[in-house]
């Protein structure tokens, strides 16, 4: 897991990686084709092989570096633990530790983004 990066902006880039096409960022794949480097793959040990550039973006959220690297084990987790809630209703969000409640409230506030440009 890679702490690089605002847990902020790590869990709106899952947010968000969820709905793009997952085909075209698996890794070994990726490596296969030659484009860890091109696409700045977190796993390399030096990114300053390749200029910094975006490489991957949704609406306004952008990256210079290879989201499936970027995104952190706790973001999928808490994207998971989001997506359960809103099946199954949400749980005394008093009992939970206010990182989860600041997670649940950023995926709370994207969905709601994703919605209105839906419907635009």
């Amino acid at each position: 897991m890679r702490s690089d990066g605002s847990r902020k902006k790590q869990l709106i880039v899952a947010f968000h990686f969820q709905f793009a096409r997952q085909a075209a960022w698996k890794c070994d794949s990726c490596r296969r084709q030659g484009l860890e480097k091109k696409r700045r793959c977190g796993w390399l040990d030096d990114l300053a092989v390749e200029p910094e550039r975006v490489v991957w973006a949704r609406g306004s959220v952008r990256l210079t570096t290879c989201p499936k690297s970027y995104i952190t084990a706790q973001s999928l987790d808490w994207l998971e633990r989001y997506q359960l809630q809103r099946l199954f209703g949400f749980s005394d969000l008093m009992q939970l530790p206010a990182r989860d409640v600041e997670a649940l409230c950023v995926l709370e506030k994207e969905t709601i983004a994703e919605k209105r440009r839906d419907n635009e």
